[in-house]
């Protein structure tokens, strides 16, 4: 069963929240009342006990998670990418031969059993960056939209909303046509993936956007049709941008530029843009980014697992670029510690410790997320917006201890995914008491996909 139908018309519900994350700080005792449109009707602090009839979510409650930069299908390299030595370009390889395997059907199993993960995370949004279009050598299929619309349906019966990221994808490097591997992502043109993103349609728990997959997969030319497209909508446009070095030397060999200066240049950046990763760049770079207001999405555990290396999060934000966080390849799925990884990896590359509060970090793991991905009435805890919310437990031996004014740096600093009780998404329980209620056993689900995959 999926939430579709319940996005747009749930009944009235009344939570009381043990402890409850209002912006800036942890309150106890808070009741929250839902209405039957999905939002939030109600909040009334010092609350001291719960009233009769109201759901109990004993620990912190957050605002629901925003996973703004998702590959479903990476899921299945888990465990497999992470064997062995090698780059991000050798790990490509090991991705695109996942990628040659899947179609509708088998996208469809792997992607719902991997949202239904993020749901137990306390996630309750995520950016699919999608450029898995068509069949394998790049013929299409009856629907030309029927990988996307498998990742909807995936989304919906895992009861999160989405925010379907369709990525224009047309060569394999600066001037190069596509790989064999890479013949299912394009179109052949921007022109035609807009005729066919054209066809997508939103709903109460989708979105659409857009997305260049990179300067190099898509040549400048071909930049305007994207933008234009997403301008016209309103929507947002990602970008992967500097991941690797070796993407900028190629930038600066075939138009003299850097991947940003390119795509401020063209357009491509703004307050409606993202751009994931920006972990090589130089100092205009950062100034470029942050005087256009284009958003940072930072993927620590995948920029990590990858060796891509730490991007420069602390100076894009001061430069005025909002921050938002991704678990990308799905090394692990956890934006609590993609979280905390921002400050971490900070700490590690300045030896100073202490530069996000944890209101901060909570900013990037919530709303600005919601923001990035075209939600900006998500990701708090306040009346009329979005009744997507998340209850992580203060009992764990990862969070229990710390005096009450502290149990949001508990949660941020030590708390997992493991730790996570409850999410509500639309004010409905998706995942109860650490069970999902909508996709049965969904780790033997991810074991049988994945295996059938690698058969």
């Amino acid at each position: 069963m999926s939430m579709t139908a319940d996005l747009g018309g749930g009944v009235p519900r009344t939570y009381w929240l043990e402890y409850a994350w209002l912006e800036k700080s942890a309150e106890p005792g808070v009741l929250l009342r839902t209405g039957p449109d999905g939002r939030i009707h109600t909040v009334r602090t010092g609350v001291a006990a719960p009233p009769p009839g109201a759901e109990v979510l004993r620990g912190l409650t957050l605002p629901g998670l925003a996973n703004a930069h998702s590959h479903a299908f990476h899921r299945a390299l888990r465990g497999t990418a992470q064997a062995g030595a090698g780059t991000f370009w050798t790990w490509r390889e090991v991705m695109y031969s996942v990628a040659d395997r899947l179609d509708p059907d088998t996208y469809l199993a792997l992607a719902r059993a991997v949202y239904a993960e993020m749901a137990l995370a306390g996630i309750t949004v995520v950016g699919e960056f999608h450029y898995l279009h068509h069949a394998p050598g790049g013929a299409r299929y009856g629907d030309p939209n029927a990988m996307g619309e498998a990742l909807i349906e995936a989304a919906a019966d895992a009861g999160i909303r989405i925010t379907l990221l369709d990525t224009a994808y047309l060569s394999a490097g600066f001037g190069e046509p596509p790989t064999h591997h890479q013949l299912r992502f394009s179109d052949g043109s921007t022109g035609a993936w807009a005729e066919r993103v054209d066809d997508l349609r939103e709903s109460p728990h989708t979105r659409i956007g857009a997305a260049i997959h990179s300067v190099r997969a898509v040549p400048v030319d071909q930049f305007p049709a994207v933008t234009q497209w997403a301008a016209e909508r309103g929507a947002p446009l990602h970008v992967h941008v500097s991941e690797q070095p070796a993407e900028n030397e190629g930038c600066l060999r075939a138009y003299g530029c850097t991947p940003v200066r390119l795509l401020a240049d063209h357009g491509v950046l703004g307050p409606r843009t993202t751009g994931v990763h920006h972990t090589h760049l130089t100092p205009e770079d950062i100034e470029l980014i942050g005087a256009r207001s284009t958003g940072t999405c930072m993927c620590p555990t995948t920029e990590r697992d990858l060796a891509d290396g730490i991007g420069p999060a602390r100076d894009l934000q001061k430069a005025g670029s909002p921050l938002c966080l991704g678990s990308d390849s799905h090394a692990v799925i956890d934006l609590l510690e993609e979280a905390r990884a921002l400050e971490l990896n900070e700490r590690l590359r300045t030896r100073i410790r202490g530069h996000w509060t944890t209101a901060a970090l909570l900013r990037a793991a919530s709303p600005d997320g919601y923001a990035a991905l075209g939600w900006p009435d998500g990701g708090t805890l306040a009346p009329g917006a979005l009744a997507d919310f998340t209850t992580v437990a203060l009992d764990s031996v990862r969070t229990a201890g710390p005096p009450p004014r502290l149990v949001a740096e508990a949660v941020v600093f030590a708390g997992t995914s493991a730790d996570v009780r409850h999410t509500v998404v639309a004010g409905r329980h998706v995942v109860r008491d650490g069970v999902h209620a909508l996709v049965p056993e969904p780790a033997r689900v991810l074991r049988e996909v994945i295996a059938a995959l690698k058969e």
